[in-house]
């Protein structure tokens, strides 16, 4: 059994490997831990993505505030009243292939997704974020006007600090140092 500590990403992670598993692996809750069964058999990389995977698989099903995509997608509608002129997206959504970006919107088909990453962060760095990419839902580019509208969010500029120093307690080095 191994332990891998909290990260700012995840919660704390046991490791279980079994001799009796050969191919599949489970992960479930325990507490506030996460309690991952692998087969003994896997080593270095393999290992590390076969726990990650399994992981990242059982934050998406956690059901938390701010877990699912419908409470996500909620949240993004308040604030497009309070913030965004009531334009609102089409859809929101959590997605674990955004690797360069906390977030991104298409503003053709008004989708805006949401990095896994965020789902760790205070309640008010997700909406400062989600008000950024509503924002680009009226201005594409990051213009002036853009910024009028993403700035009506109090906490903003703050968000765009507190991502940055989130990105080096990951260890990642992320495309741009705006919110997205």
């Amino acid at each position: 059994m191994v332990v891998e500590p909290p990260r700012f990403d995840r919660p704390e992670v046991e490791i279980r490997a079994s001799t009796r598993r050969t191919k599949t692996g489970n992960a479930h809750w325990s507490g506030s831990r996460v309690v991952v069964q692998i087969p003994a058999r896997l080593r270095g990389r393999a290992r590390d993505e076969f726990v990650n995977e399994l992981v990242d698989r059982l934050l998406q099903q956690r059901p938390h505030t701010s877990g699912h995509d419908a409470s996500l997608e909620e949240r993004a509608n308040v604030l497009a009243e309070l913030y965004n002129d009531g334009v609102k997206p089409l859809s929101v959504r959590w997605v674990t292939n955004q690797r360069q970006r906390w977030a991104s919107c298409s503003p053709a088909t008004r989708e805006i997704r949401v990095s896994t990453r965020l789902r760790q962060c205070p309640e008010w760095v997700i909406d400062a974020v989600l008000v950024h990419e509503l924002a680009h839902l009226q201005e594409i580019d990051h213009s002036p006007v853009f910024y009028e509208i993403a700035d009506r969010h109090p906490r903003h500029r703050e968000c765009a600090l507190f991502l940055e120093g989130y990105a080096l307690g990951l260890g990642l080095r992320m495309e741009d140092r705006d919110v997205e």
